[in-house]
């Protein structure tokens, strides 16, 4: 799933390809991926993309007095093209889920692999509009995302520190892979509850924050559109490495399953040398 260095990256690349330009013309492919009907999608043709912003893992084209609002979810992805296809887009079976044309004939696409079609775009008036952006937490790379902020948001809360991390209410942009990186960065258990912070573990979470976000986005700085996955994957240092030894220790990196997906870690910097129980395991064989 597109993170917030990843969504922020798209956003650098748009604003130097799509400020300025008129759209043409807005089209979905699928009759799920638009969320909103008033104003209808028509109401994009002739409007100039003024800003490219981020809500967290939300991009958000200012076109005009509208605002065309884009989450990738877990398998979508943005695609630029120099030269769009004139035929209209029709639904069926393809990636394709929605595309915008631009008056020199470039523009992008949003395509959704896989089956669960979990790709949402928005049209609406004001950002705060989209029930995801409204109800977002704070941006980690805000100015204002201190440390003492940062332990106001743990203080008294009674949830795993991995949880606290992916959960867009609390922090936003976060999810599971960079919820891994920064737990393994700052050698914290995935484990550990948020309420059972000291202000040194808050200081150092905070801190693992910042610098692992911030050299995502440094890493993606300046990549085309298709070229940000494959370094995404380059930069992880635990996450998705399942098996691999660890960079800093050497340790074989581990695997479990937390809530709908998986985490990765490794017991030498985070866990004090002992492998998680995989929980989920554990009651199967109950």
């Amino acid at each position: 799933m597109p993170e917030l260095p990843e969504v922020e990256a798209l956003a650098v690349f748009l604003r130097a390809r799509a400020i300025g330009h008129v759209i043409a013309r807005a089209e979905a492919a699928s009759f799920a991926v638009l969320k909103t009907f008033d104003p209808p999608l028509s109401a994009l043709q002739g409007q100039t993309i003024g800003e490219v912003g981020r809500h967290g893992k939300f991009l958000d084209l200012s076109c005009g007095d509208l605002h065309l609002v884009i989450h990738l979810a877990r398998a979508g992805w943005l695609r630029w093209r120099d030269d769009l296809p004139d035929k209209p887009v029709r639904p069926g079976k393809s990636p394709l889920a929605f595309r915008l044309a631009l008056d020199d004939g470039s523009g992008f696409d949003l395509t959704e692999a896989g089956t669960q079609k979990r790709l949402a775009v928005y049209l609406v008036r004001d950002p705060q509009q989209v029930p995801g952006v409204a109800t977002l937490g704070p941006e980690p790379m805000a100015d204002d995302f201190t440390v003492e902020s940062l332990a106001t948001l743990l203080k008294e809360r009674r949830m795993q520190i991995k949880g606290v991390l992916r959960d867009q209410h609390i922090i936003a942009g976060i999810g599971n892979a960079y919820s891994d990186e920064v737990l393994h960065a700052a050698k914290m258990s995935p484990f550990k509850l948020a309420s059972s912070f000291t202000p040194q573990d808050v200081a150092t979470l905070h801190a693992a924050i910042v610098s692992t976000l911030r050299d995502a986005v440094e890493r993606s700085a300046g990549l085309a559109a298709v070229d940000l996955k494959g370094e995404k994957k380059t930069g992880l240092r635990v996450h998705g490495k399942a098996g691999q030894p660890c960079s800093v220790c050497g340790d074989t990196i581990r695997e479990i399953s937390f809530a709908d997906s998986a985490l990765q870690y490794c017991p030498t910097c985070q866990t004090g040398g002992k492998p998680l129980a995989d929980r989920r395991l554990s009651r199967l064989l109950k």
